[in-house]
């Protein structure tokens, strides 16, 4: 089953689990994501984008970035520097994590 999903640059994609991204290039390569997920439901202080590069079983260059707090959840900008996928999960300053059920999310470049 192919879950791709075309997403123009400059505007946010339909949102899945309280997730959108919004390509902020038209190469693809910087994005901003939002989230108003189960954390962020639950009323978390803080939330982090937990995320990580290449294939989604088998991520590199594992990070933790804080998101900003905005009115109606969670945003993060950030760009996308190693290949072409970059895959994530949310979690909260209490280690609660939203990682869509074990699925996590992907965004992937096809230029």
């Amino acid at each position: 089953m192919n879950n791709t999903i075309q997403i123009k640059a400059h505007a946010y994609s339909h949102s899945i689990h309280g997730v959108k991204v919004k390509p902020l290039a038209d190469d693809g390569k910087e994005v901003s994501i939002f989230y108003d997920g189960l954390l962020s439901k639950a009323g978390a202080d803080k939330v982090y984008l937990h995320c990580g590069y290449g294939d989604k079983n088998d991520w590199e260059k594992v990070t933790d970035l804080p998101m900003k707090q905005v009115d109606d959840g969670w945003e993060k900008t950030l760009h996308i520097d190693t290949g072409n996928s970059l895959n994530f999960c949310f979690r909260d300053g209490s280690k609660n994590w939203d990682n869509n059920s074990g699925d996590n999310w992907a965004y992937r470049i096809s230029c």
